[in-house]
């Protein structure tokens, strides 16, 4: 595990230039994002408790959600029209977010079980429910771009 040091300068000078190359390949993989509700609420009182939330516990919310986030991505996508290239262009540079907040923080620390549910039922009632259809992935692509943002500015407070 790296210092709390140098994990505040990797969050500082490296995160969001990742955070905005990745948004951009989300908005360029595919069309305009969707119009249509995820049939599960967006947890905003999870993001609201981490603002208030010590450095360390913020850095393994950006890497549980990161986390998450590949998870999702690792479905079945058969059915999804985006831009291969960059398809596999984001999913690579979250991989490489993640696997620079994951030295950042403690095995030990356990994971926001909050946050791990939302994604669960985000797999369950979307991906699932709809047979991990073309709609399906758009719902996932355009939630995923809200997580992506508001962790943006997670990040961009912790400084």
């Amino acid at each position: 595990m790296q210092s709390v040091c140098h994990c505040c300068d990797w969050i500082r000078h490296h995160y969001g230039h990742l955070s905005s190359e990745y948004l951009s390949l989300l908005d360029q993989m595919g069309g305009d994002i969707t119009k249509q509700n995820a049939p599960v609420f967006f947890p905003t009182s999870l993001y609201r408790h981490i603002d208030d939330a010590e450095f360390e516990d913020k850095v393994r919310f950006l890497k549980e959600t990161i986390y998450q986030i590949t998870k999702l991505f690792d479905g079945n996508m058969k059915s999804v029209t985006w831009d291969k290239k960059n398809l596999d262009d984001f999913l690579n540079i979250l991989e490489r977010q993640l696997e620079n907040l994951n030295s950042c923080v403690s095995p030990a620390m356990k994971p926001e079980r909050r946050l791990k549910r939302y994604f669960k039922k985000l797999n369950k009632n979307v991906l699932r429910k709809m047979n991990y259809s073309a709609q399906a992935w758009e719902l996932i692509r355009k939630e995923t771009k809200r997580h992506l943002q508001r962790l943006d500015i997670l990040a961009a407070q912790m400084y």
